[in-house]
């Protein structure tokens, strides 16, 4: 049988403070994408950060199966895939120049996109929901 924690709800053995921490690296890189000259986009794709969150999504899934946090496993590592997708889609109408405001305007759609999902995230994280999940 497995110990479950009273204040969570979760087994002992589930990341909470992982999940937690996974939130926090990637709105650190957003932050940095914010505050700084590169899209937010752009640090949350390559600054290491995100990145050593997208390495713990994976390494740390298995312990999350059958609790709420497989949601915000999933959440993340969907957010992370897909950003990478619009990214690489924006590429094309940049190499023209008459497709750079497009391209902007999709790289800027897209870190506008990731940081509503790590806040929509982390704030059902903290009410201890389950992320929807198509």
């Amino acid at each position: 049988m497995t110990d479950i924690d009273g204040r969570s709800g979760l087994p002992e053995s589930a990341p909470l403070g992982a999940t937690h921490l996974i939130y926090a690296l990637h709105a650190w890189s957003a932050l940095v994408g914010i505050t700084t000259s590169v899209f937010v986009v752009t640090a949350f794709l390559i600054g290491w950060p995100s990145i050593i969150a997208v390495v713990l999504n994976f390494v740390k899934r298995g312990a999350t199966e059958g609790t709420y946090l497989e949601s915000h496993f999933t959440w993340q590592i969907r957010t992370f895939w897909f950003a990478l997708l619009w990214v690489c889609l924006a590429v094309i109408p940049a190499i023209t120049i008459i497709g750079l405001p497009l391209a902007w305007g999709m790289w800027i759609g897209t870190g506008l996109w990731v940081i509503y999902r790590i806040a929509r995230g982390w704030v059902a994280l903290v009410d201890r929901r389950p992320m929807p999940l198509p």
